[in-house]
């Protein structure tokens, strides 16, 4: 595994080609792990294994030996480029082109003008050579390389018709006027600066989603300090500083509301689009909008280990890496241009050996050396995956493996965890009840069990402790606790050995009863699972060695809510063809109740599975049935969640607004809901689809271009400039195509699973 990564600019790359060559430059270098170019975000990742700190500068190095040039990571969210920067050179191409296109236009007029040929080379020559010099200096790396990429077909091509049309003219006989091609070449070059420039102003609209990000972050917070409050820049914010948070002001940072109540704009965050209301002990994410109320926060999380810090980099992670489908491509993209040279040149020699003069064998030539750029291979994944992701985290879907967009439209099963996921998260104290003839009142017993699960994040030991605060009584500090995971927890409160726990954990511990006892707790416990509650005992460890014993001391109810709308989503996604399936640690009773609230069939639940069962679980829903395998979605949102999350075909994690573990199971899914609503499942599902069908579009019109143009350039169809013209169109529909992503907001219902 590597220990390190970097993440550097380049600029210079126009196609396919070139994000095979810089990523054949950067592997060479000693301790490269791997390496992934982005031809979108024109921004490379690359892997090492070992810690050597010289890496960027060999790194940088290795870019430029290759003949592009290294740029910052943050290069593109620094452009604060217009909606016409960069335009200039196409100006500059089409007022010098256009009086040799003009005679062109004169003739299907009937109107027979030329200029003369000085007047040509006077005007064509600038943009071969000043406005073209681009194109010269990467094809001259590209060939020192032992490579090609599109601009060293756009300058053999252009230069080729450039001379041709020298030659003619200085070969004239006096007094004659040549055809010449002066203006298919020039008209090429700026054909394809327009394309280049249109392709530039998409990619900008493609990263408009980690702009917006960044631009959440505030540039200075007020800290509340010994001398008063004091303005400082954010980058000197420190964990535990009190900050004042003004009315409309950005919150600074990650934290805990001290003072004040207000209501938060969290859209841009969570995609919510209702504010949410914060009040004391409340935690805050930096880059809210705070509303009427002013605020003082504790700071939790500064810089890289803030929410939103962690939802930038999993938008560029996601954005920055490459689908699975995109090898395809770069294994195309590697034997592409060195075919079209061939190709080209069959074209030259059998339009001459045909009888055809050398002029005409050239042009038809230049044609297919124009038409045949692989511009428009090289964008159609990434183009497609950074809109595709950039509309998902705009409404509360951060996807942050790629692997994960392409797999999700496959879905066919989904399992979901059951508390804080299809429920509230939230569950009550219904009842405590002592086990008869028991010395203590119910007061104390809570009052011990609250102060047991005092130190725990468990839902249902906050359920425990808020209901001790409710009544007032006093939570003492425990001793000696430990968790079991999936059972409970045993501890000392008042010297006395306790344990609170699920029926399971106390049959399998031999939990006794007294003969004295008139109603046995297991009936009582019983009848309240009947009832669709989940139910704990509190038991007391009695004496010491061979004499001691475990007896029951209170029998605890607990209920949970379902979510709102969860009923509805589920429908919805049954409706798009899904199998639903959801599992709990609760008992089957419960468990089957709270199903039922939900709208979900018997079969479709799974109770008391422990939290490490999880995970085989899934992968026995994944073997299927009958030998037909299914690709399963989990989607839970706590710490124990994490492990089926990462088996999981797509592993969701859902945001819990109560904390509890939410920052582990994001790091093990490829997918992350900011929002605790279950629609936003078929919504990940739905984008998904979209943006694999919008790859799939790009990738056909892209190969099907260059499998009908270049036999059409081949066979003297197409001219250099209508070439050179469809060259340009072919990679700003794809760009374009991609972009329609952008207008995509998350359906009423699910997709239909396809």
């Amino acid at each position: 595994m590597s220990d390190t990564t970097s993440d550097i600019g380049i600029g210079g790359m126009t196609c396919a080609s070139c994000v095979a060559r810089v990523e054949r430059a950067i592997a060479k270098l000693p301790g490269v792990a791997g390496v992934s170019v982005n031809l979108a975000t024109e921004s490379a990742r690359v892997s090492w294994n070992d810690t050597d700190s010289s890496h960027e500068a060999r790194l940088r190095r290795a870019v430029r030996d290759a003949g592009y040039e290294p740029l910052a990571p943050e290069h593109l969210e620094q452009q604060a480029a217009g909606p016409w920067a960069g335009f200039s050179p196409v100006l500059a191409g089409a007022v010098l082109s256009l009086p040799l296109v003009l005679p062109m236009v004169g003739d299907l007029l009937g109107q027979h003008w030329m200029l003369p040929a000085v007047w040509q080379f006077l005007l064509a020559t600038p943009v071969q050579f000043v406005l073209g010099a681009r194109f010269y200096k990467a094809g001259w790396h590209a060939l020192l390389a032992g490579t090609g990429n599109m601009d060293l077909l756009v300058a053999l091509g252009t230069t080729a018709g450039w001379a041709l049309s020298v030659w003619l003219w200085w070969s004239a006989s006096a007094g004659t006027m040549a055809h010449l091609y002066f203006e298919g070449s020039a008209v090429v070059i700026t054909l394809v600066l327009l394309g280049k420039w249109l392709e530039a102003r998409a990619k900008r609209q493609t990263t408009d989603a980690i702009r917006a990000l960044h631009a959440l972050r505030p540039e200075r917070a007020r800290v509340i300090g010994p001398d008063g409050e004091q303005d400082i820049p954010i980058d000197e914010l420190l964990v535990g500083d009190r900050v004042v948070v003004l009315p409309g002001e950005r919150v600074p940072a990650d934290g805990l509301v001290l003072e004040g109540d207000s209501q938060l704009d969290e859209s841009m965050l969570t995609g919510e689009p209702l504010p949410v209301t914060k009040g004391v002990g409340a935690r805050m994410t930096g880059g809210s909008i705070n509303g009427e109320g002013r605020l003082v926060i504790q700071v939790s999380a500064t810089g890289t280990a803030t929410v939103l810090a962690n939802i930038i980099r999993l938008v560029e992670d996601a954005q920055s890496a490459k689908a699975p489908i995109q090898r395809l491509v770069d294994q195309v993209s590697a034997v592409f241009v060195p075919v079209v040279l061939v190709l080209a040149l069959l074209t030259l020699l059998a339009w001459w050996w045909s009888g055809h003069s050398v002029e005409l064998s050239l042009i038809h030539a230049v044609a297919v050396l124009v038409i045949a750029c692989p511009c428009a291979l090289g964008l159609a994944t990434p183009a497609a995956i950074m809109a595709g992701t950039g509309v998902a985290a705009k409404h509360g879907i951060l996807i942050k493996d790629v692997q994960a967009l392409e797999v999700a439209h496959r879905v066919d099963t989904v399992a979901f965890d059951k508390t804080g996921t299809l429920t509230v998260g939230q569950p009550r104290l219904l009842s405590l009840t002592p086990v008869a003839n028991a010395v203590e009142g119910a007061d104390d017993w809570l009052a011990m069990a609250a102060s047991l699960q005092s130190g725990s994040e468990h839902p249902l030991a906050r359920a425990v402790v808020q209901a001790a605060k409710n009544q007032n009584i006093i939570i003492e500090a425990p001793q000696a606790v430990r968790a079991v995971p999936g059972y409970g927890s045993e501890g000392q409160v008042q010297e006395r050995a306790l344990l609170l726990g699920s029926l399971r954990w106390m049959t399998a511990l031999n939990l006794t009863s007294s003969a004295s006892q008139a109603v046995p707790w297991q009936a009582q416990a019983l009848a309240l699972q009947a009832q669709g509650a989940t139910v704990s005992v509190l038991a007391e460890r009695v004496g010491s060695g061979e004499t001691a014993q475990l007896l029951p001391r209170a029998v605890l109810a607990f209920g949970d809510e379902p979510k709102p709308g969860v009923q509805a989503a589920l429908a919805a996604l049954r409706a798009g063809g899904l199998r639903l399936v959801m599992i709990s640690g609760d008992n089957l009773g419960a468990a089957r109740a709270m199903a039922q609230r939900l709208g979900l069939r018997d079969d479709e639940v799974h109770a008391e599975v422990l939290p490490g069962d999880k995970s085989a679980l899934v992968r026995r829903l994944q073997q299927g049935e009958h030998g037909v395998p299914r690709v399963v979605a989990f989607v839970g949102d706590g710490i124990n969640d994490a492990p089926a999350l990462a088996v999981a075909d797509v592993g969701m994690a859902m945001a819990n607004p109560h904390g509890g573990g939410t920052d582990v199971a994001m790091q093990a899914a490829g997918i992350t809901l900011m929002r605790g609503e279950v629609a936003l499942v078929g919504a990940a599902l739905d984008i998904s689809s979209r943006t694999v069908a919008k790859i799939r579009q790009n990738l056909f019109w892209a190969f099907a271009y260059n499998l009908a143009g270049i036999p059409l350039a081949a066979l003297g169809f197409l001219s250099p400039v209508v070439a050179g013209a469809a060259m340009a169109l072919s990679s700003v529909s794809v760009m374009t195509n991609a972009l329609l992503l952008k207008r995509w907001s998350p359906p009423a219902a699910a997709p239909k699973n396809q």
